[in-house]
């Protein structure tokens, strides 16, 4: 790998300890991706509040301790100055104003705040969200980032245009130390253009829609760059974000092309770079069925126990639409709905009157993370279910519960009635 004068000063350690571990690590990372080279970042997003389960390994509840072990593989404490780079904080585990919902003891809250102070002094923007892009960390097109957080990566690739590969906790938090990452993946021109296409047949239009449709796009291209071809496909920002949320998880996609729609994709041909797709797949009735099948594989009994509704994070329409549905209407004695959306937009919700509505019908809006992030479900709940076919696909797996995936429409009738709907 070839390094600049920068970093090979912050590899002799002239910068401290902590940076020199940062850029040791980009560099073994970098090699191991076939980078040739680093290259500057000023946005990252990274994952460094830790929780009771790091501070049991170590038996501390130390921000430094713990940060240096976890996030730059350090055996002891160092030294960490400012971050270089832009950086802000994705999802975390507890909602800071109701965590006693989530059965959370106060010494563990405790030591989270304590790690988000650390991190704040340090420079991070403490978003704490899944969705940094619905709360302001809105990247250029073109921008080179160290992003965490699948369904972010994809979506920041995918619709704004600006380039990422997936990161984990060691290497965007060597990112903000350094202000580097390698020059690999989705970072280069010729790994962006799509590999696959998709003829999507069947009608497309709902939410709900296009979370199947971006489960079944997810399992037929796994980690390849899908483009999709197909009449009335015209989706707004809440349909993409579903989508590609959909298609991380049930494969691994962080990049795909919807002509006329994403910025990368003039057209198909554009899409393409002029090249025939490796394998076409197409997206019919048939195909929809069997993703919905798939989505609700683990759903046995009807009676609900808890609704989950927001992953990734719901915008202020998702919100809004969840008020409207409950509006005068009253959650069953038997089940549980929470509602997840950035602490931001909870704000402007609690403003808007929505929070309110939500509440009076027995509902919650939480923020700051989710079931699957955080591990925790209303006590004694063995069916949940959810609009999100990300979390449908998730939490039965980490919490073993049943799972029905639906509408929003769906989802809270089954929390009226206790009772997920007949087809």
């Amino acid at each position: 790998m070839r390094l600049s004068p920068a970093d090979e000063r912050m590899l002799s350690g002239e910068d401290g300890l902590a940076v020199q571990a940062a850029i040791e690590l980009l560099v073994r990372y970098g090699d191991l991706m076939g980078a040739d080279r680093l290259i500057d970042t000023d946005n990252v997003c990274g994952a460094n509040i830790f929780g009771p389960r790091h501070a049991n390994v170590l038996g501390t509840t130390d921000p430094a301790a713990l940060f240096s072990r976890f996030s730059l593989d350090l055996d002891g404490p160092v030294d960490v100055p400012p971050f270089r780079a832009h950086s802000c904080q994705v999802i975390g585990p507890r909602d800071r104003e109701q965590w006693d919902v989530q059965g959370l003891a106060p010494s563990d809250v405790d030591a989270m705040n304590d790690s988000e102070r650390y991190l704040a002094e340090k420079g991070v923007d403490l978003l704490s969200t899944c969705t940094p892009y619905q709360v302001g960390n809105v990247p250029r097109f073109g921008e080179h980032c160290a992003w965490m957080e699948s369904s972010a990566v994809v979506y920041i690739n995918a619709v704004l245009g600006a380039r990422t590969n997936t990161e984990g906790r060691e290497s965007s938090a060597a990112s903000m130390l350094t202000g580097r990452t390698p020059y690999c993946g989705y970072h280069l021109d010729e790994h962006r253009l799509a590999t696959h296409l998709v003829d999507v047949t069947h009608p497309v239009t709902t939410i709900e829609d296009w979370n199947l449709l971006g489960y079944w796009v997810g399992e037929q291209v796994h980690d390849a760059v899908p483009v999709l071809t197909g009449t009335g496909l015209a989706p707004d920002p809440v349909r993409l974000k579903q989508f590609g949320a959909a298609a991380a998880s049930s494969g691994d996609v962080e990049m795909y092309h919807l002509p006329g729609v994403t910025p990368e994709a003039r057209t198909l041909e554009q899409a393409l770079g002029g090249r025939s797709p490796k394998a076409t797949s197409v997206y019919d009735a048939g195909a929809r069925a069997a993703t919905v099948a798939s989505l609700c594989r683990t759903a046995v009994d009807r009676d609900v126990d808890f609704v989950m509704i927001g992953c990734p994070h719901a915008s202020l329409p998702q919100v809004r639409e969840v008020a409207r549905l409950l509006d005068g209407r009253r959650i069953a004695d038997s089940t549980t709905l929470w509602v997840f959306t950035p602490a931001a937009l909870r704000t402007v919700a609690e403003r808007s009157g929505y929070v309110a509505t939500i509440e009076r019908a027995g509902g919650r809006v939480l923020a700051d993370t989710c079931p699957a992030i955080g591990q925790f479900l209303p006590p004694r709940t063995r069916v949940f279910a959810t609009d999100s076919a990300k979390q449908a696909h998730y939490l039965p797996a980490i919490a073993g519960v049943q799972g029905w995936f639906g509408s929003v429409d769906a989802c809270v009738t089954a929390s009226i009635t206790g009772r997920w709907p007949d087809a």
